[in-house]
């Protein structure tokens, strides 16, 4: 069933989710400011629609497709979106604390100031992402390939990065406390001002371009000639 260009309420949500009407899809259509936890939205379709600050606490979200949302401010702490695929969307400043993300794909997608503290991340893959700010401490993306990830000031701490190729992206400002590198490839990802120390505590082990070297080397005053 289709609902095109309309408001939901939890109550009228819930009015819907209460007949068997198959799978869902939404388009054009505005959840925002609503509580919408602990609703079963399984397989979902999500076709340029709203949440802004929208209450999505232990929802059941699993293989649901986004396209063209805007979400900023959504609480989806709980929530359980295995496999689900997000895309072109606003997801600015959401929560993601605790929510079940294994499998789940958000690309070209806007998480700036997102926070994924203790979700379940098993599979979970950015492609072109912004997550400037985004607090994604203790994430593993060990042997992924990172496709334009702009990570600018967001907190990496402890995050598992060994073995992983980056093209193109952001690490500049990045919380870099503790996260491993040992054998990752950065040669094309800005990486800020480098210095001896950044280099010995951060990226000991990790593949560097001549350029990043060569600017390395220029800021400890040396020439190469």
């Amino acid at each position: 069933m289709i609902f095109i260009d309309q408001f939901f309420s939890r109550a009228a949500l819930a009015e819907v989710l209460a007949s068997p009407n198959g799978p869902l899809a939404f388009e054009h259509c505005r959840f925002d400011g609503e509580d919408l936890s602990g609703l079963v939205l399984g397989g979902a379709r999500f076709l340029d629609c709203t949440f802004a600050a929208t209450r999505l606490q232990k929802t059941m979200l699993a293989d649901s497709r986004w396209l063209d949302c805007k979400a900023g401010l959504a609480d989806f702490s709980l929530a359980d979106l295995s496999g689900a695929r997000l895309c072109s969307s606003d997801l600015n400043n959401t929560r993601w604390n605790g929510a079940k993300l294994s499998g789940v794909l958000f690309t070209e997608t806007k998480l700036t100031g997102a926070r994924f503290n203790e979700a379940t991340t098993l599979g979970l893959e950015f492609h072109q992402c912004r997550l400037v700010g985004a607090d994604l401490r203790g994430l593993s993306f060990r042997k992924r390939s990172l496709e334009q990830l702009d990570l600018s000031e967001a907190d990496v701490a402890g995050c598992d990065f060994r073995d992983a190729v980056f093209e193109g992206g952001s690490l500049r400002d990045a919380n870099l406390k503790h996260a491993r590198f040992d054998g990752a490839d950065l040669r094309s990802v800005d990486l800020g001002g480098l210095t001896v120390t950044t280099v010995a505590q951060s990226f000991k082990g990790a593949m560097l371009s001549m350029d990043q070297a060569a600017a390395l080397i220029g800021g400890l005053g040396v020439r190469v000639g």
